[in-house]
Formats: C-alpha cells, sequence, structure tokens
C-alpha cells in the first residue's frame, strides 16, 4: 500500500526514502512493517519457540512482497516480546522498547491521538502521548496476569466453541450481558460453564466476557488520565466485541485508522529505523546520553567502572556465615526479621546476631506457602519455606525474635515459633510521636534485654550497652557518608554496591564493620569528581528488598545504563538513620533512636514517611522514581497512592513495579523499566513534565 493512503498527511513529510523494517515479536503473533520507495508492506505470523526463526519468517515475506534484495535493507529495528533475540550481522539492526513504538507508530498513523489502549495477547497498556512529537508521556501496564488480554479472550472462545472473531461478533449481537465477576483466567472458565449450564446465552457471555476485559483497562486509564482522542491498537484491537466494550465504558469513540493498528508497534519500530539511518554513526560513540538521546536503546548498557570490589565483603559474609552454621562461633546465635531489632543489645548480651532476610527461590516460597497463606508476600513465605527446607544459617539458631510491625511478620513469627525454633515477638507502637509510644517501646527494650541475658547467661550492664551504642553510631555515621557521595554527578558506587555494603551490615558485627567500611569509604571518597556523561539517577522506594533480589537493579544499572543513588526501603539507607544518642539513659535513647528512623509505611502518621520519601528524592536529586513492593505487602501495597500523590506534588516521575521472587515477568518488567528510562531521557534533553506512572 502507498504511505500517503496510511499515513497521516501531517507526518508523511518526515518520511525518508531509506528502506527499513520494523519487526514486533508479540507473545502470539510477530509483526513486521517494511518502508521503501513510498510504499508500506506488512507481514504477520504466529509467534514460534524460536524468536529469532519468527523474524526470519518476517523478513522473507516482506521480500517477497516488496520484490527488494536483503542487502538493499539499510536497518532493522525489532520490540516486543522476543525483540532481545533479533540477531542480523548483515543488517544494522537495534531495539526499541515496545510502549515507545506504539506511540511513535500510533502518532504517525493519527498525530492528534492522545491516549492508546494496547491489548495484545498477554498484557495490556495504556500510553499517553506527547502530541508534538509521540513522545511517550505516561504509561501503565497490567501486572502478569493474563486477565483482560487476548489469552484471556481465547480461552472464553474456546469454552463457547467460537472463534475470537466469532466471540467478538457474537457480543455485539446481546442485549444483556452477563455480569462476569471473575478477573482470574481460570475462576473465569468455571463461571463461564456455570453460566452456560444456567442457561445465559453465548452472546450474553460473550459480551459480559468483553465488558470485565474493558473495566480492567478502564482500571489503568484511572491510574493515568484518560484523554481523547484515544486509539486502540494490539492484538485485539480487530476484535468487534472489544471495541464495543470500551466505547460503551469510556464514553468515547475509538479514532478510526487506515492501517490495521496490529501493526502499529512494528510501524513505530520502522520509524525508529529511519531516523537510525538519518543519524548513522551516533552509535560509534560512547556516550551513554548519545546513544539514549537518539531514541533507540543499544542492547546491552555497561555501567561506569566503580572502585568498589564486593568480592571481600562477600567472602567475610560468608565466613562469618560458615562460623555459626558450624558451630565455630560457640556463642549463643539469634536471627531476626525486622530492622526495629536493635542491634545493640545483642552485642552487649553478646549474642551472635544477623537478619532473615534471604529471598526465596520459587520452591522455597512455594514451601512457605505450605504454612501460611496465598496472600502473604514471597519474603514472608521465603522465610518459612527457609525453616522447612533446613536451611543451614537458618535453623543454626538458637532463638528468633521480631518487632510485630505488619500481619504478615506477626503471623510468619508465630509459625516460626510454632514449627521451628522457639520465637519471642515484641510489640512496636505504631504512634510515633507520642510518649506513651516511646515510653512502652522503652519497656518492650527491656524485655528484651531480659530474655536476651536468659539466652545467653550474660548480664548486660549499661557501660557494655553504651558502648556497643558508640560503635553502632561510627558504624550508620560511615555508612551515611559513603551513600553521600552517591550525590555526585557520577557516583563512585552502584546502587547495588551499596546494597552488598548494606547486606554486610546485618551478617557482621560491628567491630568488624567499622574498619572495612572506613577503608571502603576512603577508596571512594578518593574517586575524582566527574561531571561528564551523568547517568539516568534513579530513586528505588518501597518495601523490603531482601538478600538476593536484585532483579530490578541489575536490569537497571547493568543492562540499562541507569543508576540506583538512593533508596529508603528498609534494607537499604535506612539502616543508616536510628541515631542513637550517647548521652541520655540507654534504654531511652534505643528507644527514641529506633523509633526516630526512616519510618516504616506501618507508622503513624504516615505523612511522615511520605515527605522522608521526598525529601531523599530531592536531596539526592532524582530524575525518576521506582516504587517497588512485592504484591500482596499489607504496608506498602495499599497505600502507594500517598506516595505517588507527594511525587506529582514535586514533579518527579515515578513507575510502580510489584514484583515477586519469580522470574516468570522479567521481559515485561524490563519492558516496563526501558520504557520508563526513555521518557527520562526524554525529560532530561528537553522534554514534556512526566507526572506519575
Amino acid at each position: 500500500m502507498r504511505l500517503a493512503d496510511v499515513i497521516d498527511h501531517r507526518k508523511l513529510g518526515s518520511i525518508t526514502g531509506d528502506r527499513v523494517i520494523g519487526i514486533d515479536i508479540g507473545s502470539r503473533t510477530g509483526k513486521a512493517v517494511l518502508l521503501a520507495n513510498g510504499e508500506l508492506y506488512t507481514a504477520s505470523v504466529y509467534t514460534g519457540v524460536n524468536m529469532q526463526e519468527t523474524a526470519d519468517e518476517l523478513l522473507e515475506e516482506l521480500l517477497d512482497k516488496s520484490g527488494l534484495a536483503r542487502t538493499e535493507i539499510e536497518g532493522i529495528v525489532g520490540t516486543g516480546y522476543g525483540r532481545i533475540a533479533l540477531n542480523y550481522p548483515d543488517i544494522t539492526t537495534k531495539v526499541v522498547t515496545e510502549i515507545s513504538c506504539h506511540a511513535l507508530g500510533n502518532h504517525y498513523l493519527n498525530p492528534d491521538v492522545r491516549t492508546i489502549i494496547d491489548i495484545g495477547g498477554q498484557d495490556s497498556k495504556v500510553i499517553r502521548v506527547d502530541t508534538a512529537n509521540g513522545n511517550v508521556v505516561e504509561f501503565v501496564m497490567n501486572d502478569k496476569c493474563a486477565a483482560g488480554t487476548g489469552r484471556f479472550l481465547e480461552k472464553v472462545a474456546e469454552i463457547l466453541e467460537l472463534s475470537i472473531d466469532e466471540l467478538g461478533q457474537e457480543a455485539v449481537l446481546s442485549g444483556h450481558p452477563t455480569e462476569i465477576s471473575s478477573q482470574c483466567v481460570v475462576f473465569a472458565e468455571s463461571e463461564v460453564i456455570s453460566l452456560r449450564a444456567r442457561g445465559e446465552t453465548r452472546q450474553d457471555i460473550a459480551a459480559g466476557i468483553h465488558f470485565a476485559s474493558a473495566r480492567r483497562v478502564r482500571n489503568l486509564l484511572k491510574r493515568v488520565g484518560l484523554e481523547p482522542e484515544l486509539i486502540f491498537s494490539g492484538g485485539v484491537s480487530n476484535n468487534i466485541g472489544m471495541r464495543k466494550a470500551l466505547e460503551d465504558l469510556l464514553g468515547h469513540k475509538l479514532l478510526a485508522i487506515k492501517l490495521d493498528t496490529i501493526f502499529a508497534g512494528a510501524l513505530g519500530a520502522a520509524i525508529h529505523a529511519q531516523r537510525e539511518a538519518q543519524s548513522a554513526g551516533r552509535y560509534t560513540q560512547t556516550a551513554e546520553s548519545d546513544v539514549q538521546t537518539a531514541g533507540i536503546r543499544p542492547q546491552t548498557a555497561v555501567a561506569d567502572f566503580t572502585p568498589f570490589d564486593p568480592a571481600e565483603l562477600q567472602e567475610r559474609i560468608h565466613k562469618r556465615q560458615q562460623a555459626l552454621i558450624s558451630g565455630e562461633d560457640t556463642r549463643k546465635k539469634a536471627g531476626y526479621l525486622c530492622s526495629y531489632t536493635p542491634l545493640e543489645l545483642f552485642g552487649a548480651a553478646d549474642v551472635a546476631s544477623f537478619r532473615l532476610f534471604k529471598a526465596g527461590d520459587t520452591e522455597e516460597v512455594a514451601t512457605g506457602e505450605q504454612i501460611t497463606q496465598s496472600v502473604f508476600c514471597d519474603f514472608t513465605k521465603s522465610v518459612l519455606g527457609a525453616f522447612k527446607r533446613e536451611d543451614p544459617l537458618y535453623k543454626s539458631i538458637d532463638k528468633l525474635y521480631t518487632f510485630y510491625t505488619c500481619d504478615c511478620i506477626r503471623m510468619t513469627g508465630e509459625a516460626v515459633g510454632e514449627f521451628f525454633a522457639p520465637t519471642t515477638l515484641y510489640s512496636l507502637p505504631k504512634q510515633k510521636a507520642n510518649e506513651t509510644s516511646r515510653e512502652f517501646y522503652r519497656k518492650q527494650l527491656v524485655y528484651f534485654r531480659d530474655d536476651l541475658e536468659k539466652l545467653s547467661g550474660h548480664t548486660v550492664t549499661e557501660e557494655e550497652l553504651r558502648q556497643q551504642i558508640l560503635l553502632y553510631n561510627q558504624v550508620r555515621k560511615l555508612l551515611t557518608q559513603i551513600s553521600e557521595l552517591r550525590k555526585r554527578p557520577n557516583p563512585p558506587l552502584t546502587g547495588q554496591d551499596f546494597l552488598e555494603l548494606i547486606r554486610g551490615f546485618y551478617y557482621l558485627p560491628a567491630q568488624e564493620l567499622l574498619p572495612y567500611y572506613q577503608k571502603v569509604y576512603d577508596r571512594l571518597a578518593a574517586v575524582p569528581v566527574r561531571e561528564e556523561n551523568r547517568p539516568l539517577r534513579l530513586f528505588m522506594s518501597g518495601g523490603i528488598v531482601a538478600d538476593g533480589d536484585r532483579r530490578v537493579l541489575e536490569l537497571v544499572e547493568n543492562e540499562l545504563g541507569a543508576r540506583i543513588v538512593v533508596e529508603d526501603h528498609c534494607t537499604g539507607l535506612k539502616a543508616a538513620t536510628a541515631y542513637i544518642r550517647e548521652d541520655i539513659d540507654p534504654f531511652q535513647a534505643l528507644a527514641e533512636g529506633y523509633i526516630d528512623q526512616v519510618p516504616c509505611a506501618r507508622m503513624k502518621p504516615l505523612q511522615e514517611r511520605i515527605d522522608g520519601s521526598g525529601q531523599l528524592a530531592e536531596e539526592y536529586q532524582v530524575d525518576g522514581i521506582l516504587y517497588v513492593y512485592l504484591k500482596f505487602c499489607p504496608s506498602y501495597g495499599q497505600i502507594k497512592n500517598e506516595f505517588f500523590r507527594r511525587y506529582q506534588e514535586l514533579g518527579i516521575p515515578v513507575l510502580e513495579l510489584p514484583v515477586d521472587y519469580s522470574r516468570s515477568d522479567q521481559g515485561q518488567l524490563k519492558t516496563r523499566l526501558e520504557a520508563f528510562i526513555d521518557v527520562l531521557q526524554e525529560r532530561r534533553s528537553g522534554g514534556r513534565l512526566v507526572a506519575s506512572l
């Protein structure tokens, strides 16, 4: 088809004569677009197991249709689910996030579009677009659940003995859509079978399914705001039942486009490829900022060299754990779960302590779920799974102590005490500003001391406790100084490095940490300050980031070239914020110091936690915020919007990332992060102000 018959006339002049291909490998269907000689060619095939073979099929079909030779293709840009698998040594090939490609492709189809609803085989997205240039303003994606996606509709069509096209056609004939309550594919399947057994018509059930799916999209739209004009794209966009359901629920007509919008992402990729061809040589430059400004991301971004080598610390931690497991350290051993547990009391009682905060694998999580409830977060399941599978380190403890924060932690402590190890739970007041709360917490710490004395047989003297307070204050001061080096334009350590240092804080005794941290600080502080090639600066906020849970950091820093420069979760900088007074009653000092540290989201007033988070974001001059929390987290999942409003007031973009310890959503997680970083890069280079994502 002729470009002039498809591309909006306002954008037609910016299409170059370069012969390029955009390939969009979706989870269900691979699509491709070839731009050449004033023509636009399309191809689509089912996505196979081998993504490269799928791309090869698309390429061959386009060459057949156009009559071009392979050597005449000047560039390929890959996008979508399988983009990272593309490899064409004889053709310049790049990858771009599907969010950016869908925005740009739809912008060229109609520059008036402001909101894109994209429903694919296994996910759905809402993208807000800048009408001036087709850049992403905001976006949101569903989680890895398939409800509301193409796969969801396919499953229902199978039950109703219809094709996916017939399902949509039946839906528009319904006069009374059935109310479908289930949001899960599995449960919806059972519900549809029950509805058929009750005599509901296929037309009404089909309409009900489409409306249930459309409601999920409407929920996504509420998070970014609905701005007409709207385009519906993706694999489900040709389903007339879904189009009708969306228009009825949203109260807006969807724009009619001259090209089948399942090809919008591939078109956007092809336009990116033309831009790359026009700026040939840009990718030979080494500056990360040049690469990102080009709008196309290299397949691997290498973070700046850091002088910090975690190998020594990791070896220290390993030796420490082996000493605990083997009994070489003959002292009584205590584990704890919460950052409100005063480490100074362990040291004064001569008890070997460490935090139980390892992130389990999927098997460990599943094992823990046998004891607790499925709606608990993966961290609490990991704790119980480690005990049940007799993890040597967890098995080595003589007693578990924890302070009651969220209900999940409380019930986890109770389960450990019931099945695995002696456990004592102490109460932690929620109202941190009240004097009665501080006095209550002080009494809890006195009871804690008494319990430790019984465990160890060692009487805690006031002088010993003061010495531990002094020692830990010095340790925290050094950690704070190390963190503040991240305020530099080019921090001398990564977010992963800093979390490794914090990991040491929870496994190693203070007397070992102090000289080690001093050596690390001296080495990092001596690194010259550099202004050039500043990486994007990200703030990681939210719930616990457990030992071994590094997926987000690895993607951000190792693959996408940005930098985590500060974090406020309970296993990050928070560990260094509990300054303990050295001139008053030590128990009162501990109560005030720990209750006044960066507060947990379960503490009241919540506004103090929110304001502190915003203050850190400003202090470290971050470009964006990653709000990361474990699914089903009762503390950080329920109050997330309060944080988002504060970040919006500060004008700082935020990306919500609900995660778990599986790796089944790795591709989607990377797509979200890639798109977010693209938006931040555009903002840094002078684009529009971006609101919450």
